[in-house]
């Protein structure tokens, strides 16, 4: 069987029984397409051809070319699955990508956004909802689910009709790896969703053909992701302060909040669908530089 059939193979492993999502199978796809045009270029044709020589080499010709840490890391990790799931199955009598080493991808805080900044954002969402155009009052509950349930943005936009409970105020979400969720939300964003289902949502979609998507543009389709980023953008960047202007901006943002507020860290990971508590933990960093700051604003002796 050829390298390139081998990769189908294994690709079409990660989709159907490990439930990657389509994005994180995209971003295998490449590294591993890049990887095996390596490694012909260079006389390899069997899987056994590919050793731990030609994967450091692989790494060692894109750190050259300047790519960013977090990307060699990335593409460290691809190659080590692959190599793995090809030994698990006999393709490779040993496994390679079990010693190869990458730099760790330097993990930058996330951007957090301040109680009283949040409050003014809201605000004027608010004040611009309250003139009853739809898109307005759209986009309020939109922000006001982001933030409260902590969502990602390919968790929101693929919200179904079905997935609210609007009686006990929670959302079933689908995460990474097909994995769902139930996570709540509170009263404002009760109101705004509700105000929305009720009256912005039927507006939206008067004559246009029915859909179970929670949330749709102005032709009645599913909102897409990019619009949820633009809406997103445009809110922060009335707001001071440096780092991703992005829809995970509120993600990180609730994160931070309800460690603040005393919330248990496991709680956390499970509110967020986190996998590993490791991931969870960057956000008791964001506490941690947040109280440093506090402490030599407002101490006589910092």
């Amino acid at each position: 069987m050829g390298l390139d059939a081998i990769l189908d193979d294994y690709l079409a492993h990660v989709t159907t029984e490990r439930g990657y999502s389509s994005h994180t199978v995209a971003a295998y796809r490449a590294d591993l397409v890049d990887l095996l045009s390596f490694a012909e270029e260079r006389g390899v044709t069997t899987t056994e051809g590919i050793d731990l020589t030609v994967l450091r080499d692989w790494l060692w010709v894109a750190t050259e070319r300047g790519l960013a840490r977090a990307t060699i890391a990335r593409r460290a990790a691809s190659a080590r699955g692959f190599t793995h799931w090809m030994a698990r199955r006999g393709d490779l009598a040993n496994d390679p990508g079990a010693r190869l080493r990458a730099p760790r991808a330097q993990r930058t805080l996330p951007r957090v956004v301040g109680a009283p900044a949040l409050d003014g954002a809201f605000a004027r969402l608010a004040a611009r909802a309250a003139g009853d155009d739809p898109v307005a009052v759209r986009d309020l509950a939109i922000i006001e689910l982001l933030y409260a349930s902590a969502l990602r943005v390919s968790e929101l936009v693929g919200l179904d009709l079905g997935d609210l409970d609007r009686r006990r105020r929670t959302v079933r979400v689908t995460g990474k790896g097909s994995k769902e969720r139930v996570v709540p939300y509170g009263a404002p964003a009760a109101r705004a969703i509700d105000r929305y289902l009720e009256s912005a949502r039927p507006a939206m979609l008067a004559g246009r053909a029915a859909t179970p998507a929670v949330f749709v543009g102005a032709r009645g389709a599913r909102m897409g992701s990019r619009s949820v980023y633009r809406l997103v953008a445009s809110i922060l960047e009335q707001i001071p302060g440096t780092g991703p202007s992005g829809p995970h901006a509120f993600r990180h943002t609730a994160a931070t909040h309800l460690l603040d507020g005393g919330a248990d860290l496991r709680a956390v990971q499970e509110f967020l669908g986190h996998a590993s508590l490791g991931t969870t933990q960057i956000y008791t960093h964001v506490s941690a530089e947040r109280l440093k700051e506090s402490y030599r604003t407002a101490h006589p002796r910092a």
